[in-house]
């Protein structure tokens, strides 16, 4: 297994392949390794690659600087995960930049009902922060093992995993560097902490130092990995709007407090909201409603007059819609059953864990019986 890790995060290291071309490289081939073994011309003639990258894969000290990452994940107890590897996020997957490679330490579950990401800008006032933890204190009462996803930055994100294992949920920092470090540096106790109930994740090897291109790029990953995003504070640029944006494009629902007319921290989400890219919300009741959330303890078991068993209505009314249908995506899914997004992905994964149904390439499901 170490040799075959060696060559996939040798492939996340060529300069100027992306996850998208990378993807596809290795389609083409066959495995990661092929992708060293061809000759220059072999690798020119495919799609996306040419004289230059093809060069520079034959060229490129990636194996030896992969041979060296190798040794220093095993050191300090982290773990590679490759995007085809049954641990790498399915949400995450579905995304088509999402990493080759994932870096993460701690605890790495994170194919559970529901996964909520929390942003904001790293100047906070009092009143978001405590907008904050008192969302997520909720959340942990009436959805408890939803997993928090931020990025451990200043402000909302420390506000947002510190709120999480206050109140005993998974939270886990996505990163703009690599895992030698800790940035901010005033955040590593906060990270040794996560590592116990989540963890730290990055797409950067070893060295890596945070660079603001990097921020922008772990931005994708903190929505990518969620089912939905709640922006909580924000001036109309910055992190956090970026990160709204990327979790509208990919189809997750996006929230967002209020603010004061006026304030410059009010800007983005007033903004947001006005534009229809966020519902807003002032507490958990909105939220619930937002992503089609039912508090445990007002859940109801619904039973198959039938054949099958089922945890909710809606594991019923999708996997009936199934049943006539037997392939869609979860586009399809939503349109025909009227259920939010958040919604329709949580209770497809419920359907997935109990042998029901199969995820396909391209967010599809197909009935297995």
């Amino acid at each position: 297994m170490s040799d075959r890790l060696k060559y996939q995060i040798a492939i996340s290291l060529i300069k100027g392949i992306g996850p998208k071309l990378a993807r596809n490289l290795v389609a083409y081939v066959g495995d990661e390794q092929a992708v060293f073994s061809q000759s220059t011309r072999s690798l020119s003639v495919i799609p996306g690659i040419g004289g230059a990258l093809a060069s520079t894969i034959k060229s490129a000290d990636v194996l030896d600087r992969a041979e060296r990452e190798l040794e220093f994940i095993q050191k300090h107890n982290i773990k590679a995960v490759y995007f085809t590897d049954d641990q790498y996020p399915r949400r995450l997957s579905h995304c088509e930049d999402a990493p080759i490679v994932l870096y993460t330490k701690g605890q790495f579950n994170l194919d559970v009902t529901k996964v909520l990401a929390v942003v904001g800008t790293r100047k906070a006032s009092d009143d978001a922060c405590i907008n904050c933890e008192k969302l997520i204190e909720d959340i942990a009462q009436r959805h408890p093992g939803t997993v928090i996803i931020s990025g451990l930055a200043y402000g909302i994100d420390v506000c947002a995993h510190s709120a999480a294992l206050k109140y005993g949920l998974p939270t886990y920092g996505v990163l703009a560097h690599g895992l030698d470090r800790i940035y901010p540096s005033l955040h590593p106790n906060v990270a040794k902490e996560m590592t116990v109930n989540g963890g730290v994740i990055s797409e950067f090897p070893s060295g890596t130092k945070p660079d603001k291109p990097y921020f922008v790029k772990r931005n994708r990953i903190v929505a990518g990995l969620a089912d939905a995003l709640v922006m909580v504070e924000s001036g109309i640029k910055g992190g956090a709007i970026i990160t709204s944006r990327i979790a509208e494009s990919y189809n997750r629902d996006v929230m967002a407090f209020p603010g004061r007319v006026g304030e410059e921290l009010s800007q983005g989400g007033n903004y947001l909201i006005k534009k229809n890219i966020a519902a807003l919300i002032e507490n958990i009741e909105d939220l619930e409603y937002a992503l089609g959330w039912e508090s445990n303890a007002g859940e109801v078991v619904v039973q198959s007059s039938l054949f099958q068993s089922f945890n909710s209505a809606e594991e019923e009314v999708l996997y009936n819609i199934l049943v006539e249908n037997r392939e869609l995506t979860a586009n399809e899914l939503c349109v025909k059953s009227a259920l939010p997004v958040s919604k329709v992905s949580a209770t497809m994964l419920s359907l997935e864990f109990a042998g029901l149904v199969k995820c396909l390439p391209g967010n599809a499901f197909k009935l297995i019986r």
